[in-house]
Order: structure tokens, then sequence, then C-alpha cells
């Protein structure tokens, strides 16, 4: 049975589930996606008051009581977090294919993350692992239904129940 990693990416948290197979094929029930891990953005921890002096984006008043705008520079603080939070997401799948002898990588996320993993995990990838992805926002399925759901789409082999 080929070994199975899927990373399901939001923007505040990663996850990630393996396919287990069943222990007694025919008497067991099997294979189950099982969620090893996850990681969260530090960013997501974190409040606005603890991000930033003012929870406003670039509104001041003046001294006549005029509000003017300027440009805070947090883009490129968001920017710079969601970079970090690519690389730690990167660094855990090849941490992950190794650990668990991985044949396939499955990367689920929405359009704009995938497009940043694809840019990252591209070079570090081994040449001998074959990857799929999905531009979908699926973090909130519990491990079944996301089985379900990438059976359904033939990304992963289904789940047999056991007849008797």
């Amino acid at each position: 049975m080929n070994r199975y990693l899927v990373a399901v990416i939001d923007g505040t948290k990663a996850r990630f589930l393996t396919l287990k197979p069943s222990e007694l094929p025919g008497y067991q029930p099997g294979p189950s996606l099982m969620e090893d891990e996850a990681l969260l953005s530090s960013q997501s921890e974190l409040q606005d008051q603890e991000l930033w002096t003012s929870s406003k984006t670039g509104r001041n008043r003046g001294v006549a009581g005029q509000a003017h705008s300027y440009d805070d520079g947090r883009d490129r603080h968001l920017i710079e977090f969601e970079r970090r939070f690519i690389q730690s997401i990167t660094n855990k799948i090849v941490n992950l294919l190794q650990i668990h002898q991985i044949q396939q990588l499955l990367v689920i996320a929405e359009p704009q993350i995938l497009g940043s993993m694809r840019t990252a995990i591209t070079p570090v990838l081994p040449k001998n692992i074959k990857i799929h992805e999905l531009a979908k926002d699926l973090c909130h399925l519990k491990p079944h239904e996301l089985h379900e759901y990438l059976a359904s789409k033939q990304l992963l082999p289904p789940h047999k129940r056991v007849s008797i």
C-alpha cells in the first residue's frame, strides 16, 4: 500500500494526516486517515493589541482634529508572518516524509496559500514523491469526513468496511 501524507492548510493552521492501513485486513475496517500533528500560525495566537500598538490601521488625528491616513507597514508584516508560517509547514512536511516513508503527498489549501506552498515545497521535495494539489479550504473537516471527501475525488483509497 502506498503511504500518503495529507497536509490541510488554511491561513492560521496546518494539519498533517497520514493514511494508516488496518492491522488485520479483511477483519478490521481500513485504511483510515489519522491526524498526526498540527501547526498554528504565530500570528493567529496573538490578538491585534499584541501585534500592533493601535488596532486600527492607517489613521491618525492631527492637531486640529482632522484625520489623515498613512501606511503603517502592516501589510509587509503580514506577508512576513505568512512566509514564516509557509516555511514551518514546509519543514514539517519534509520531516514527516522522512519519518513515515511517504510516497504520495496531498496538499489541500486555499488557492493563494496553495501557490505559496508550491513555491516553497517544490525545491525541497524528493524526486520520488508524487504530489497532488487541491485548491479548497477543508481544514474544518474531521479526519473521517476528509477521508470520505478525498476518496470521492479519487485522491485517496476508500475506507473499506468489514462485512461479516
